[in-house]
């Protein structure tokens, strides 16, 4: 049960740090350039996932995204249970960040773009949005496999590894989508806000998995190569 609640409250912090920050420090103009910035948003939720990984890596392994889970768990690393499990706490996780920050939102003034930290793109472009969320997540994942590989992974530099992957997926997707490569972050904000977030959250559950599965076929490829 620890690591299933270290992996909730690792989903909570990264939805609380990383969407909250485009809803406290973005700014009153509906764009997230003229406060933090893209820039800012990007270190939010790569920094939540530096610290977590350095705080309940060795507890969980710090997953706090289901996407990373099924990766993990189609490579071979963790039981059905587990990450069944995993995915379940992540989204508490997630909707308990989100909750929270609506809490803070309906008490005071806020100067973001968004209320929730949502995901959202251009109906017209689905397309694009899906690709995006697909590939980004592969890039995403295969870092992961690779960097947490017991044979040559980066060791104790993994989780900054991680978390800047995630920085520099954010500075080129969050025009796109907003950028989610994480269900869990996408299922909490959407919940919480409705209306087109919630109608468009299949893609944001639906490509990160796809991507995430490319990702665990392409790393088993690559492991079976060293063999």
């Amino acid at each position: 049960m620890r690591k299933y609640l270290a992996e909730m409250i690792g989903t909570m912090v990264l939805v609380l740090m990383g969407c909250g920050s485009a809803v406290f420090a973005g700014s009153a103009a509906d764009t997230v350039g003229a406060g933090v910035g893209t820039l800012g948003v990007a270190l939010a939720f790569g920094l939540s996932v530096v610290a977590m990984a350095y705080t309940i890596g060795s507890i969980s392994g710090c997953h706090i995204n289901p996407a990373i889970t099924l990766g993990v768990w189609m490579s071979g690393r963790m039981n059905s249970k587990d990450a069944t499990m995993y995915m379940i706490f992540q989204v508490l996780g997630a909707i308990i960040g989100s909750f929270i920050l609506s809490l803070l939102v309906s008490s005071g003034g806020f100067d973001g773009p968004t209320a929730t930290g949502s995901n959202t793109f251009d109906p017209s472009e689905t397309g694009q949005a899906f690709i995006a969320e697909a590939v980004f997540t592969f890039i995403f994942v295969l870092v992961v496999l690779g960097s947490t590989d017991e044979k040559g992974g980066a060791g104790n530099l993994a989780g900054l590894a991680i978390g800047l992957t995630l920085v520099l997926i954010h500075i080129v997707c969050i025009p796109i989508t907003g950028t989610s490569v994480n269900p869990a972050r996408s299922i909490g904000p959407a919940l919480l806000e409705g209306g087109q977030a919630l109608s468009q959250l299949w893609l944001f559950i639906v490509a990160p998995f796809v991507g995430a599965a490319c990702s665990a076929l392409v790393w088993k490829f690559f492991a079976a190569g060293r063999k």
